[in-house]
């Protein structure tokens, strides 16, 4: 099973899933999950609380190892930017706004970079893209839910990966932020960038992403995402996050995998 973006990068996987397990403890979080991501695709990946999103992409960054099952990466899968969700950071570390923003020019530049020139220069536009420059000299333990957020968005524009792993980015900000973020992922989708982002809204799933990853503990469907609104598996009239297990006898892939 595949998700793609177009014809042109059909043949070219960025990573593959080859039936991965997770468990915490006794509790199975994914179980023989399998598919196929291709360069440059635009990728929501959706499901109940409990589906094992987060734990998904955390595989996918290389946070954690599939207990069993593999994960491969293409030769030329590029940076990797990871954003998490903000109860999975400590916001309690003594440091600006603008040293925790330069963290993601660490990966090209090392931690021991000096704030200066060039360097600052691309932290103070990163700031002021995502609306923080006013910030950048506060301390990260005062910043609101949506302020921080707005800063782990700003680190991984400075990051500049070439595949984008996101985590309920829209928590915790406003219409306007919402707005401004998803301009910045629909730039980098145009620049042939890998993005896959963990949602529960569906109107943002329906409105931005044309294909879905629909996960509750296994795989229940993928492919366009209008295709799976049409079929029924993901519907508007129930809970935003609520999935329908497509009957097993008549599976997307039987209609046209993507």
């Amino acid at each position: 099973m595949t998700v793609c973006c177009c014809h042109e990068c059909a043949s070219h996987p960025v990573l593959s899933l080859q039936d991965i397990c997770y468990a915490y403890g006794r509790v199975k979080a994914l179980d023989q999950v399998s598919g196929v991501f291709q360069k440059g695709s635009l990728v929501a990946i959706a499901g109940p609380n409990g589906a094992g999103k987060s734990t998904l992409l955390k595989i996918l960054a290389g946070i954690i190892a599939p207990q069993s099952g593999q994960l491969i990466y293409a030769p030329d899968v590029g940076t990797i930017g990871y954003l998490p969700q903000i109860s999975a950071v400590d916001r309690t570390y003594p440091i600006s706004v603008r040293d925790a923003a330069s963290a993601g020019l660490w990966p090209k530049t090392g931690s021991c970079i000096s704030l200066c020139g060039k360097p600052r220069q691309l932290v103070n536009e990163a700031l002021e893209r995502v609306g923080l420059a006013d910030n950048a000299t506060r301390q990260i333990d005062e910043l609101s839910g949506g302020q921080f957020q707005r800063l782990l968005f700003a680190r991984l524009m400075l990051q500049d990966p070439d595949l984008i792993l996101l985590d309920e980015p829209f928590a915790a900000v406003d219409a306007d932020a919402t707005q401004k973020f998803m301009e910045i992922l629909l730039s980098w989708h145009e620049q042939g960038r890998t993005i896959i982002c963990v949602l529960h809204d569906l109107m943002l799933v329906r409105k931005y992403f044309p294909q879905s990853f629909l996960l509750a503990g296994k795989c229940l469907g993928l492919g366009h995402t209008h295709q799976l609104f049409e079929q029924n598996l993901l519907s508007y009239d129930l809970d935003m996050a609520e999935l329908h297990c497509p009957d097993e006898n008549n599976s997307f892939a039987d209609k046209g995998d993507v």
